[in-house]
């Protein structure tokens, strides 16, 4: 439940929003049947909120969709706008990491790539052979 809890809680909120929807869509077809003098009818109203929910997904979930999920998985595998300079800022530091520890500074830039889950190597520094 901790891990995944976000997700359970996004599931409930769309649930518990579009049933609402679906629900009080209801409510208003039957009304404006009534108000027409027809009766409704359960297909009439399938097509009706059908196209109004895809509708609304069209034009705001599915946008901010994009947005946050192609972003975020854009930083996750590690576009170039997505990297903001990090491996570069990381080589520095590990070259001063061996000025300033010597012979030990193998050691413990590999102990901080374990540490901070950094296990497919940190970066090189650009241009200097290493």
């Amino acid at each position: 439940m901790k891990r995944y809890g976000y997700a359970y809680i996004t599931a409930a909120f769309f649930l518990i929003t579009i049933s609402g929807h679906w629900i009080l869509g209801w409510f208003a077809f039957v009304d404006e049947a009534a108000q027409h003098g027809e009766s409704p009818e359960l297909s009439a109203y399938l097509i009706q909120v059908g196209r109004d929910t895809l509708e609304n997904w069209q034009s705001e979930f599915l946008q901010l969709l994009w947005q946050v999920v192609g972003l975020a998985y854009f930083l996750y595998v590690g576009s170039p706008s997505s990297k903001e300079n990090d491996d570069r800022m990381e080589a520095k530091i590990d070259e001063l990491l061996k000025i300033g520890a010597g012979e030990k500074a193998e050691a413990l830039i590999a102990a901080l790539d374990e540490r901070y889950m950094r296990t497919h190597g940190h970066a090189k520094p650009h241009g200097h052979g290493t």
